[in-house]
This record gives structure tokens, C-alpha cells and sequence, in this order.
């Protein structure tokens, strides 16, 4: 439970925050980081993205097709703004590349609910805590 708060919160930040990170090589030879599922993208990147995005509600997901969309989620702590976002898994490797992250927010402006820009920084922290979390499935899944 613990492990699961500290994801829930460093997406939280990422979300808020907007920092960034650089992304990941792609590795050469790894038959772990490939094809190691019977869904139509890599299961690392699938469940390390379900797991990332688990404190807040999911409207879709398609495993075959690599998509999970949320629905709005308002962090409590800033209830004035509300975010929604789509993970699309490209591919059945493990790379930086097969992962895209696109995040929508509003802000609460008089009772309406306002488009507001999204920093490109905060999908790509996201893209980095999904990445790294799916990273770390894969060694555990090698050494364990």
C-alpha cells in the first residue's frame, strides 16, 4: 500500500508539478523487453501504466489496442483544477518510444469548467514514472 501511495503521489506531482526527465535507449538483443505477452502491447508498459494512473478513474482500456483513457480526476488538494489522461501503448517492446502520454486540464473559473494548458513537461514526467515503473517489472520479472 505504501509503494502504491508513493507512485499515486509522485504521478500527482508530475501532473501538478510538470518536471521533466529524458527518456529511455532502446535496448538491442533483449528478448524480455519484447513479445513477452498474449496482449496486443508490451506487458511491462501495461501494468506499470495501470499502476501509475490507479488513483484515478478509468473510462477505457483496451489492452489489445494499447489505450487507457481516464476520466477527469480532481486532485483534492487543488480543487479547482481537474485532469484527464490517455496512455497509448505502441508497441510490444520495451522502449521509450512505444509510450505516448497526453494529459487535458481545466480549471474551475466561476462555476465553468475552462481548457487550460498542459506543461509538456508533465507528460513527459509521466512517460518517465510509467517507463521506469515498467523498467523495474521487467528486472523483477528477469532476476525473480
Amino acid at each position: 500500500m505504501l509503494r502504491r501511495s508513493a507512485t499515486a503521489f509522485a504521478v500527482l506531482a508530475a501532473l501538478s508539478l510538470g518536471a521533466c526527465a529524458g527518456g529511455g535507449d532502446r535496448p538491442t538483443g533483449d528478448l524480455a523487453a519484447s513479445k513477452v505477452t498474449t496482449i496486443g502491447v508490451n506487458s511491462y508498459l501495461w501494468r506499470a501504466s495501470l499502476d501509475a494512473l490507479s488513483f484515478m478513474p478509468l473510462v477505457q482500456t483496451d489492452s489489445n489496442g494499447g489505450v487507457i483513457v481516464t476520466d477527469w480526476y480532481v486532485n483534492p488538494q487543488v480543487p479547482t483544477e481537474r485532469m484527464k489522461v490517455t496512455v497509448t501503448i505502441l508497441d510490444q517492446d520495451l522502449r521509450a518510444d512505444a509510450l505516448r502520454v497526453a494529459a487535458l486540464r481545466e480549471v474551475n473559473r466561476g462555476g465553468q469548467w475552462v481548457a487550460a494548458p498542459v506543461a509538456a513537461a508533465t507528460t513527459q514526467k509521466l512517460e518517465d514514472i510509467i517507463l521506469t515503473k515498467a523498467r523495474d517489472l521487467r528486472r523483477g520479472a528477469i532476476s525473480g
